[in-house]
């Protein structure tokens, strides 16, 4: 199936400093284009893939799982290593819990972890039939659009496929397990007002991590899809701050100061 337009894959060249930034559950690159572009701008190499399954019909999302969308990140970031002397991992929902299991699996290849209204969990009385009753009803209500500003939208699926919702489900599951094993520099921001994760997700994120370097902040004006809401520019700026923070030679474009060119690296 072609890929719907505006949820492509986006990836940009810098500097030595990488970011890969992992979109949410139905959801698509678009809804963190502008983030990705922002640090594109400055100089940063950036990688947003588009998850297998997403950006095209809910029907393709059937017969994928969480191993698909974490394989696809895995090997992402295993590019940017490559070419990067520092990656940092950001991530929008379930994006988040991709985030957080890269840095718990792959420790100091991850400088610092900047997430967005993490989800950590299935709510609601329909998680529990979710073993049951993806064999008997295909899809549910859509997830998308939880946006405070008006005008606009989500390129995100209308339908939420019941099999990859089961997966998503055990996902969590094993993301909550590993989550003591994440020790990296950690921003969490989040909405008060979000319609689609509870703020006991974030909660839960920030008691279990090991990290002592964390950060939270609070998005008042966004829903759910804060990267495209009000505080849009916020989320950029300070994950921009928390890049610099951690790569303290970093220049304004991304690359190592000319002072810091074949000399020791601090920071992070």
């Amino acid at each position: 199936m072609p890929v719907l337009p505006g949820a492509e894959p986006y990836r940009h060249e810098g500097g030595e400093v990488g970011v890969l930034l992992c979109h949410g559950f139905t959801g698509s690159p678009q809804s963190l284009r502008p983030w990705a572009r922002y640090l594109a701008g400055r100089g940063l190499t950036v990688s947003l893939p588009l998850l297998p399954g997403h950006g095209t019909r809910w029907q393709d999302m059937q017969v994928t799982s969480w191993q698909d969308w974490y394989a696809e990140v895995d090997r992402e970031l295993r590019g940017l290593r490559e070419r990067c002397s520092r990656v940092f991992v950001f991530g929008l929902s379930m994006g988040g819990a991709l985030a957080l299991r890269l840095a718990a699996r792959h420790g100091d290849a991850v400088t610092g972890v900047a997430l967005v209204n993490p989800a950590n969990k299935v709510h609601g009385l329909a998680a529990h039939a979710l073993p049951v009753l993806r064999h008997l009803v295909p899809a549910t209500r859509g997830l998308a659009d939880d946006i405070a500003r008006g005008g606009v939208t989500e390129l995100g699926y209308d339908r939420v496929p019941l099999h990859a919702a089961y997966s998503l489900r055990q996902f969590f599951r094993v993301v909550d397990g590993e989550l003591p094993q994440v020790t990296q520099p950690l921003l969490l921001m989040r909405s008060p007002q979000d319609h689609v994760v509870p703020p006991a997700d974030s909660a839960r994120v920030l008691s279990r991590v090991s990290s002592t370097d964390v950060r939270e902040v609070l998005l008042e004006q966004s829903y759910h899809v804060a990267t495209l809401d009000h505080d849009a520019e916020r989320i950029f700026e300070e994950s921009h701050a928390f890049i610099t923070r951690l790569a303290p030679r970093v220049g304004t474009m991304g690359s190592p100061m000319p002072e810091a060119r074949g000399g020791s690296t601090t920071g992070g």
